[in-house]
Formats: structure tokens, C-alpha cells, sequence
């Protein structure tokens, strides 16, 4: 019989939290936009992502002049906080709102602390956006279950960033895309790859930018249109051929033709004896076979060994 892990692997069934996970994904995207807004461009958009803290997500500090500042969202108290390098600081709780009251709210806040920065309202990576300032329909806000989103971040990016720690060569940071509301850490080759044919719902530019390179990349996403459960994945680009019929760890992982990209159900993992044995086991088996398959240099880009 399996160990309970639900103490730090909590449930997180879609259907019970579709609405607050949507509007959820909706205001970090309009802190997310903020970031965008004011860093400096990096190599494959490293410079907008979020980032797991032990109290919820943060931007990590942006530039406004001479001064910084950096948003926060809290998990445990439930609220937002702007926080500046002079030591000023606006917060508000976190509610059932609209996104539109949401993105006022926010951007009073700013403006208080001497931010006046604009911000381009349209959602990304979604159907049918509907700008933040004009999004009254999504407004919901469950505490129990945006905390138990966010344990579960904090496991996945203890696991993400031990196996990243396995990697010398360009390895990205553990980091949450507000875009695609994922969870994801990323290895290349050093080689160019070829152009991105794009994807819905997004630009080609950040597509192309994004996989200027090769990857293979590994996350976790709490669930939504191509798959309707929270899971963990791992996908290579380009694809080498014979990926999708690689042998990975555990059996119970599958490729997804639907996705393009190999799924390890989250509850499979949390309902294992062994949850963090069994999420690096589908880390690295997934990277050997696109590794492998590709014939990427692994002597010079694998630690010899690790834990």
C-alpha cells in the first residue's frame, strides 16, 4: 500500500478549481506583464517568468530607474505585495474579484509608489482573450486550493532544481511561466535549432526566440484544455526521431501524440511511495532518450555523477 504523502503533495483535481486556476493564471499574467514591461530582454524570454518562493511567486527585483521593486504573491496570507528597493511597500488581499478589479487595483498601487508603468492588456496564450481592464467574467478565488497549487509548486521546483543541478552545459532557471501557467526548467545542446513553426495562441516571435535553440525541456502544469489533470511532462525540440517510442521511467508514463510531449500524471506521483524517486526517474529517462536520440555531447555537458 502506498505512503500518504498528501501532507506535501496535496490533491489538485481540475474540475474542483477550474475557475479559481483560470482567473489565477489571468493576474499573474498581469504581473507578469509588468516585469515585461520594465526588464531588459533576455535569451528565450528568461526575463518575464516567475518564481517559486516559500511563501507563493515572485517577479524577483525589476528595474524603474535607479530604483527597484518586485511583486509578490502570498499563498499562506492571501494577498499581493509591491515591494520597492527605497523601502516603501502596498499590499492587498487576495479575493474573489475580477481580473479587471484585479489590474486596477494593481496598477493604484503602482502608481502610489511612483510606478508609472503601462502594460499591454491583452492575455496571452489563451482563446478568446478578453483584455484585463475589460474582464468582469473571471473573478473567481479559492484560498484553499491556490494553497495547495502552490505546495505543490514548492515540491516540483525542489525536484526541478536537483535535476538541474545533474546539468553544466546552458541549463535555464526553475521558473514559472505565466503564460502557459507551467512550472519549467529546460537543458540545451548548444546547438541551433531549426525555426519554430509556432504555436496557438502565441506569437511566432516569442516561439522563435523561445526555441532558438535545442531542448529538452521538463514542467509541471496543473491542468487544462489538452489535458484535463494536473501532470508533469517532458518534450524535446526538434523532436529526434524515435522519441515517442522511447522507453521511459515509470511505466505508468506515457506519450502524449495529442501534446507532442511524454506525461507523468500528477496523481501517480502523489500517491506513490516514493514521489520524489519516482518524478526524477521521469526527469532523467525522458532526457536520455532525447539526449541520446539526438546525439547531443553528453560527456561534456553531465555531471559525472550525482545523488
Amino acid at each position: 500500500m502506498a505512503t500518504d504523502h498528501t501532507d506535501v503533495w496535496p490533491e489538485l483535481p481540475l474540475d474542483e478549481w477550474r475557475d479559481t486556476c483560470t482567473t489565477l493564471q489571468l493576474w499573474t499574467q498581469v504581473v507578469g506583464k509588468i516585469r515585461l514591461a520594465q526588464a531588459s530582454m533576455m535569451n528565450h524570454w528568461w526575463q518575464v517568468p516567475l518564481y517559486v518562493t516559500c511563501r507563493g511567486l515572485t517577479t524577483s527585483p525589476i528595474p524603474y530607474g535607479m530604483r527597484t521593486f518586485q511583486i509578490d504573491f502570498d499563498f499562506i496570507d492571501h494577498h499581493v505585495a509591491i515591494r520597492t528597493s527605497d523601502g516603501a511597500i502596498e499590499a492587498f488581499p487576495l479575493r474573489p474579484c475580477s481580473v479587471a478589479a484585479f489590474y486596477g487595483e494593481m496598477m493604484e498601487r503602482l502608481r502610489a509608489l511612483g510606478l508609472m508603468i503601462h502594460i499591454w492588456t491583452r492575455p496571452v496564450e489563451i482563446p478568446d482573450p478578453i483584455p484585463f481592464d475589460q474582464d468582469g467574467k473571471h473573478d473567481a478565488y479559492d484560498r484553499d486550493y491556490a494553497h495547495r497549487h502552490w505546495r505543490i509548486l514548492v515540491q516540483a521546483d525542489r525536484i526541478f532544481t536537483a535535476f538541474r543541478s545533474r546539468f553544466i552545459g546552458k541549463v535555464s532557471p526553475v521558473h514559472f511561466f505565466w503564460g502557459s501557467f507551467d512550472l519549467a526548467v529546460t537543458r540545451f545542446s548548444g546547438r541551433p535549432a531549426p525555426r519554430h513553426p509556432g504555436a496557438p495562441n502565441v506569437a511566432d516571435c516569442v516561439t522563435q526566440e523561445a526555441y532558438s535553440h535545442e531542448v529538452s525541456s521538463c514542467g509541471f502544469w496543473p491542468g487544462g484544455a489538452g489535458f484535463k489533470r494536473a501532470a508533469f511532462y517532458s518534450y524535446a525540440y526538434p523532436q529526434p526521431p524515435g522519441f515517442s517510442e522511447a522507453p521511459v521511467q515509470p511505466s505508468n508514463a506515457f506519450y502524449s501524440h495529442k501534446l507532442g510531449e511524454f506525461v507523468l500524471p500528477y496523481d501517480d506521483v502523489r500517491q506513490s511511495d516514493a514521489p520524489d524517486e519516482m518524478l526524477l526517474a521521469f526527469l532523467q529517462s525522458t532526457y536520455d532518450a532525447a539526449a541520446t536520440l539526438a546525439h547531443w555531447d553528453r560527456a561534456a555537458l553531465e555531471r559525472r555523477t550525482f545523488d
